[in-house]
């Protein structure tokens, strides 16, 4: 693939991790600093981003833990992310804006699968299917020690909490989960310690960025 094919295309960063990790804060420092470059940046989220998309989300977030079973939770994130795909993102990398997304696939690959059990064989062949190459870019992990990111998440008091209710182990598996995946894809993935000061969190990020996208590192 040449490069000014490449750059055709827009940017597309995901933000992974367990709860209560501060995804949501660095994701809108990191798109108002991108903007700021005089960048169109789409900031969405998963599950949600598009209208069908945030309706999936409502059912998939609240309610009791047992709710779903980990296979039509998968089913349904799908469903969810074949619908951000098709309305949101890919329009957007299309007409080369960059696309920041708090969660995508990797949630999917840890809550559903690391967490809850699915096989990863069935995982990969759904996302090959419904993700196909509109792959992050990169994949920043915002990692730290389970139970103070339960302690966080519980403070914020929302009823999005059907997640943070599946008790310490299933977050436990989780969080093995996203720092697998990132050893795994080094080359995409970057994991950031979450368990400091917003300001220092910030900035690791924005280096792991500058990195990954050299086009940024020009003009301080």
């Amino acid at each position: 693939m040449s490069t000014s094919f490449h750059h055709s295309r827009g940017r597309f960063i995901a933000f992974e991790g367990g709860e209560g990790a501060g995804k949501s804060t660095q994701v809108r420092t990191i798109v108002s600093r991108l903007r700021d470059r005089g960048l169109e940046v789409v900031q969405t989220r998963e599950p949600g981003g598009s209208p069908g998309a945030e309706a999936l989300r409502n059912l998939l977030v609240t309610g009791d833990a047992g709710r779903w079973s980990p296979m039509s939770e998968l089913l349904m994130m799908y469903a969810a992310r074949s619908d951000h795909l098709e309305k949101i993102i890919r329009p957007a990398l299309d007409r080369g804006a960059w696309v920041v997304c708090d969660r995508f696939a990797d949630s999917s690959r840890a809550y559903q699968g690391a967490g809850g059990g699915v096989g990863p064989y069935f995982i990969e062949a759904v996302d090959a299917a419904v993700v196909a190459d509109t792959q992050p870019d990169l994949v920043v992990v915002m990692d730290m020690p389970v139970e103070a990111g339960l302690k966080r998440a519980a403070s914020r008091g929302d009823t999005e909490n059907r997640f943070e209710s599946k008790g310490a182990a299933f977050h436990e598996r989780l969080r093995d989960g996203f720092l697998r995946r990132a050893a795994a894809v080094p080359g995409r993935y970057r994991v950031i310690d979450a368990d400091r000061t917003i300001e220092a969190i910030a900035a690791d990020i924005w280096t792991a960025l500058a990195e990954a996208f050299p086009e940024l590192s020009h003009g301080g």
